[in-house]
């Protein structure tokens, strides 16, 4: 299941730039991708509180839901509760304008990658959280058949917030690695110094954006 969802994290950007991997031919390209990344830089940044917050909705829920729903009733209602709020947490993240679906075919280089990452990332989120939610609220009525089809779905709910957050924790290495491939300091000086990629690259890790522990359901389990 993740690899699908992993081909999806890298399939916006593969449409804009073969997920940053096609070489510059010169030094119009080079500069152009500079500025995207730039722009993809800039973009992370003002994303940055909204992904804060989800990030810590998302790690408190994770933990109640990453084995599959509770059977226990009040564990249950507990559970629900901080997927809700996870929910509207993943919602509330704004899309910054160069990565949204209209701008990011015009992404090149290594912006593409990033912004590819992003938007995958909140599609997965917001759509993981809230099908995950309403699914909770089918098993919490116990009403046969609709509950017994969201206990056999949710599964797939949960690997899909799993992989948003896998996908997310790449970001910060694929601006780290596109910023030196187009190079670093000397490059871009002060309109995006070393120190600030590097904030970024810790904002957007795997320490800071992977949730723990792994998935433990899978669909049919």
């Amino acid at each position: 299941m993740r690899g699908a969802a992993l081909l999806l994290l890298c399939g916006v950007a593969v449409a804009a730039a073969g997920c940053g991997s096609g070489k510059a031919t010169g030094a119009r390209e080079m500069r152009l991708q500079r500025e995207d990344l730039l722009a993809a830089s800039r973009a992370l940044r003002q994303a940055e509180a909204g992904v804060s917050a989800e990030l810590a909705a998302s790690k408190r829920a994770w933990r109640l839901v990453a084995n599959g729903p509770p059977q226990d009733a009040g564990r249950l209602a507990n559970a629900r509760a901080a997927v809700e709020a996870a929910a509207r947490s993943a919602g509330e993240v704004a899309v910054p304008e160069p990565f949204r679906e209209d701008h990011l075919r015009g992404l090149t280089g290594p912006a593409a990658a990033v912004g590819g990452l992003f938007h995958s990332y909140t599609v997965l989120a917001q759509r993981g959280w809230s099908l995950m939610a309403y699914s909770m609220r089918q098993i919490q009525s116990g009403r046969g058949a609709a509950a017994r089809f969201a206990r056999e779905n949710i599964p797939l709910y949960i690997e899909s917030v799993y992989d948003a957050h896998f996908g997310l924790a790449q970001v910060g290495k694929k601006l780290h690695d596109g910023y030196l491939h187009l190079g670093g300091a000397d490059a871009f000086g002060a309109s995006l110094p070393r120190a600030e990629v590097e904030r970024l690259t810790r904002a957007y890790s795997e320490e800071s954006a992977r949730l723990h522990p792994h998935v433990g359901v899978r669909l049919g389990s």
